[in-house]
């Protein structure tokens, strides 16, 4: 990769396209969200090599629970085993993990892990890699103003909400990568987003890899971003 090309900081991806690579193939569903684990260390291991400080991954909405029990216990547990069989992996990346959204309806065992995993990792200072688990922007707006109402706030500014929001931890994203060629943001990061560059591939999530990374971020380097401003 050219030395020239701008770098961002963060990148958050839209995950599409498991079930569609799945059916492609003849396969069940779950099928494609293996594959997407893979897709998803893969594209981990690439954004280390760059230089990319903050990843974040939509790995399960807040609308997903309308998808059938079987599908979503094995989401769940394909999340378990990539939180469980890693341990050496992040420390040895220095991966920081991290998640957003409402972990309450999630199974204890799964919880305990991801708490057990953000614990263990919380000193690795390389990158960032943020879950987004059972996260959606509207739902994220609502118990942030909850929180400030909690707080007997009768006023507030944007520093108020950016510092309760999920992300209080992470720079809003600089760049958003939706997979499988869908244009929309599917209640992804609603305040978050304001200003992300958008990018959205044909590719399927589970063939997503290096080459499509880099592919992207020279896309990237080619936006020119004002932020509302006349250059």
């Amino acid at each position: 990769m050219s030395k020239n090309l701008k770098i961002p900081q963060h990148i958050a991806f839209i995950m599409d396209g498991n079930g569609r690579w799945a059916q492609k193939r003849g396969l069940p569903r779950n099928a494609g969200h293996q594959r997407g684990i893979k897709a998803l260390e893969k594209t981990v291991d690439a954004c280390c090599k760059y230089g990319i400080k903050y990843v974040t991954f939509y790995a399960f909405s807040t609308e997903n629970w309308k998808r059938e029990k079987q599908e979503i216990d094995g989401i769940f547990s394909l999340i378990r085993d990539y939180l469980n069989d890693n341990p050496d992996y992040f420390s040895s990346k220095g991966i920081c993990v991290k998640h957003i959204g409402d972990l309450k309806p999630f199974p204890e065992d799964l919880t305990s892990q991801l708490i057990k995993t953000e614990k263990s990792t919380a000193k690795n200072n390389k990158i960032v890699l943020t879950l987004a688990l059972n996260y959606g922007g509207r739902d994220e707006i609502v118990r942030t103003f909850n929180k400030l109402l909690n707080k007997k706030k009768k006023v507030v500014n944007y520093e108020d909400i950016s510092s309760s929001l999920d992300t209080h931890f992470l720079p809003d994203p600089d760049f958003v990568i939706r997979t499988s060629g869908e244009k929309r943001l599917s209640n992804f990061m609603m305040l978050q987003l304001s200003y992300s560059e958008l990018y959205f591939p044909k590719v399927l999530w589970p063939d997503f890899d290096e080459k499509q990374l880099v592919k992207a971020i020279k896309i990237y380097s080619k936006r020119d971003r004002r932020f509302g401003g006349v250059k």
